[in-house]
């Protein structure tokens, strides 16, 4: 029997999380994939739960919807909950935790609606075997997600456990990494699929610990973000038999079996040698340090990569900005020093930065050494550049082709595309979704 599912997914990634779903599931009727605002819904079988587990890269989590009707306060949730034939999940050996979300909710207190959750699963375990399940906040068995609308509530199981941004390989980081499932969403906007005629090569100059590059070499080298890690569903009961054990160890290798090498270059850089060092190692642990090209060097200094002249690039930055991390490389050295003084502060974008802490005229002078450093390749560069300033074409005396809303967690953001062609740095004219 199908079950309800939905995955979210952050805001704006919707369109592009709708497309990952239908090439994962192609024998599903487009259909049961439905967008939300949020995430997609669909319907979908035990395997297909575990296929999307393991290969989404844009969802945040795989929710399996258990319960959902009204309710006026806790005691209806109560009783939602205890519509459900727990048993089927979880023994009273298992453990639990439930998380609360609300929009528009009148209740008072989430804690207390997480509470009666929790409460009508072990008095429904109780009642039938005379024992009672523990709560564990760290690693629950059974992950509970109470949503609570204006006058309707689901309720949902986690069937990821951790949230699936985290694919077992990054270890090493900055002060604020960029999340796995917004790089892959940058890449995705970007239209880069990791082949010749879908972005071509791929170069980060503020590359911090890496997400970026090796999100993009995982992609170009077929390999599946979850390969690395373990997932909540794995304790449950309905993927516990020996059937499903089998499924999810054919699934993960033919994910294994698919691997191949990169058909496309791709290159990163930071200011900070600690930080590049940082994304090497974590690159050797998501298995693709032999496709990335690492070096230390200024953004605004290092020379763009060389390329066959028929294979176009694609820059991706996720600049500093917020109160992050400081700056710099040339960028941080007052105007007396930037010649020849000593490097003051450390700047990095995928591990985040302070606009504010920035000189007025960085940006612009990036854009001028991309125009010197990019502009002459004869297939082209692309740059794709996150930031919350909705200025910033301006700031990089630049217009842009094209503007996608994104979030990275609460900072609403635009990412900004800006062509880099040979003899023109013209655009075609503004879209924004």
């Amino acid at each position: 029997m199908p079950l309800p599912l939905f995955l979210p997914c952050a805001a704006g990634v919707e369109e592009w999380l709708f497309e990952e779903v239908r090439r994962l599931l192609p024998e599903t009727s487009p259909t049961r994939i439905e967008r939300t605002r949020g995430g997609v819904a669909l319907e979908g079988e035990p395997l297909e739960v575990m296929t999307l587990n393991l290969e989404s890269r844009l969802a945040q989590r795989v929710l399996i919807e258990v319960a959902e009707g009204p309710y006026a306060h806790e005691n209806d949730l109560y009783e939602l909950a205890r519509t459900v034939d727990w048993q089927q999940w979880i023994t009273p050996q298992h453990t639990l935790r439930v998380d609360t979300t609300a929009q528009r909710s009148p209740l008072r207190s989430l804690n207390f609606a997480a509470l009666r959750i929790k409460d009508a699963v072990c008095d429904q375990l109780r009642d039938a075997t005379g024992e009672r399940p523990s709560v564990d906040i760290r690693q629950p068995d059974l992950p509970l997600v109470l949503h609570a609308g204006a006058e309707r509530a689901a309720l949902y199981v986690d069937s990821s456990g951790e949230s699936l941004f985290k694919r077992g390989w990054r270890e090493d980081v900055g002060d604020a990494p960029l999340k796995e499932t917004l790089a892959a969403a940058m890449l995705a906007a970007a239209g880069w699929r990791g082949t010749p005629p879908a972005g071509g090569a791929l170069h980060d100059p503020c590359c911090g610990s890496g997400t970026i590059a090796i999100e993009a070499a995982q992609i170009a080298c077929g390999i599946a973000p979850g390969l690395k890690r373990r997932f909540g569903f794995e304790r449950l009961l309905p993927f516990s038999s020996a059937e499903m054990r089998a499924q999810l160890q054919r699934l993960r290798s033919a994910a294994q079996a698919r691997i191949h090498a990169s058909a496309v270059p791709i290159f990163a850089s930071d200011v900070s040698f600690r930080m590049v060092d940082f994304a090497r190692r974590n690159a050797q642990r998501a298995g693709v340090e032999a496709a990335i090209v690492f070096n230390g060097g200024d953004a605004l200094e290092r020379p763009a990569p060389v390329l066959p002249a028929e294979l176009p690039g694609t820059l991706m930055i996720n600049p500093p900005y917020g109160e992050r991390m400081e700056v710099g490389g040339k960028a941080g050295r007052p105007p007396a020093q930037r010649r020849d003084g000593p490097e003051v502060r450390h700047a990095t974008g995928d591990d985040g930065g302070d606009n504010r802490a920035l000189p007025d005229d960085f940006f612009a002078r990036l854009a001028a050494h991309w125009k010197r450093a990019y502009t002459q390749h004869p297939a082209g560069w692309t740059a794709h550049v996150l930031s919350p300033d909705m200025k910033l074409p301006s700031a990089m005396r630049l217009k842009e082709s094209r503007r996608v809303p994104m979030w990275n967690g609460p900072i609403e953001c635009r990412l900004f595309r800006f062509d880099l062609i040979a003899g023109s740095t013209r655009p075609a004219r503004v879209q924004e979704p």
